[in-house]
């Protein structure tokens, strides 16, 4: 409270702490204009959510038209009879599950099928130990060596697998081969005109040699790229624990790159498994059909003796078969998702 000149007491408003907690002020209203702001005509905003189902379209309908079609129309194949007959005729003959039955009833798949089981871990193993081995040993690398071993796995990995079969046959080929050249020089006997691709086996192992080849490139050039983001600090504590190269791997290298190993082990198993071009380009599946897998058995009984609904049933079956066996994988990686 004031007194003016005139002594009349006057009241002055004053902020205080103890104002009624009801009472409140009020912002004054925004200056300006009260225009709400319209998008152009013409233009009108996507939906929030519709947006990436639209960039993502064209991937999707490239897939289906490229993949699905052809599995849908594989699937109906193989509930057909369509031999040479039915292929010239075009004539359509349901027989339901009958060309199942007769795989799973002929002891000549069930033979491809352990076949090609054991050449997929057998290569599976060797890319993988091989190919994480070469990554470490770029990474203890000087840039220099580095360069040249990083160079010589992208020639090995972009050569064309027509090429790379050719090599192989000229380096164990029968009268000039490089590798029975090597054996005598080496002072083997019996290497003078060996034929290296006279059994099945043989002709498996050397095949096995091939893919294990082009396929490290992958593993190492990954597995190096990898260890770039493991830090220093981590091998140092190794270290002064006194850990050696085989304890620092496995407590420090491969928990921290146990993605890396679940998927390219994925995608290796995928690779091996379905693997065609080398198998029948370098000997079509012989000697006498003993290193045939399932791509190539499949093949052989479709386009080689015109049983293409009996090569349909194959294809499924190795495609459940496929999922059966990444089931443990699929597992694993979503286990590893929800500890994340």
């Amino acid at each position: 409270m004031t007194v003016d000149s005139q002594g009349a007491a006057t009241a002055v408003p004053q902020d205080a702490p103890g104002r009624a907690a009801g009472t409140s002020k009020t912002p004054p209203p925004p200056s300006g204009s009260k225009e709400v702001l319209q998008p152009p005509l013409g233009r009108r905003s996507l939906p929030g959510g519709l947006l990436p189902y639209l960039l993502i379209a064209p991937a999707l309908l490239s897939m289906a038209a490229l993949l699905l079609y052809p599995l849908i129309r594989n699937v109906i194949l193989a509930f057909q009879q369509l031999d040479r007959k039915e292929f010239i005729t075009r004539e359509t003959v349901w027989i339901g599950f009958d060309n199942f039955t007769e795989l799973l009833g002929d002891p000549d798949f069930w033979t491809v099928v352990v076949r090609s089981l054991v050449f997929t871990a057998a290569n599976v193993v060797l890319i993988m130990a091989i190919g994480t081995g070469i990554g470490l040993l770029l990474n203890r690398l000087g840039k220099k060596m580095r360069l040249v071993l990083s160079l010589a796995l992208m020639l090995a990995w972009a050569m064309p697998i027509v090429a790379s079969v050719t090599v192989f046959r000229w380096l164990f080929d029968e009268q000039f081969g490089v590798v029975n050249w090597l054996m005598r020089t080496l002072g083997f006997d019996g290497y003078e005109q060996h034929n290296w691709f006279e059994s099945g086996f043989s002709a498996l192992v050397i095949i096995l040699v091939l893919i294990v080849w082009g396929s490290i490139p992958f593993v190492a050039l990954n597995m190096y790229a990898g260890l770039t983001t493991i830090g220093s600090e981590l091998y140092e504590a190794a270290r002064m624990d006194g850990a050696n190269g085989w304890r620092t791997f496995w407590a420090v290298v491969f928990p921290n790159l146990k993605p890396f190993f679940m998927i390219t082990t994925f995608l290796e198993i995928i690779w091996v498994f379905k693997a065609f071009a080398q198998v029948y380009a370098m000997n079509a599946g012989g000697p006498d059909r003993g290193s045939e897998t399932l791509p190539v058995y499949a093949y052989i009984e479709g386009v080689g003796q015109f049983h293409y609904g009996l090569a349909a049933a194959i294809s499924v079956l190795t495609i459940v078969m496929l999922i059966a066996v990444m089931s443990f994988y699929f597992r694993l990686i979503l286990k590893q998702e929800e500890e994340q």
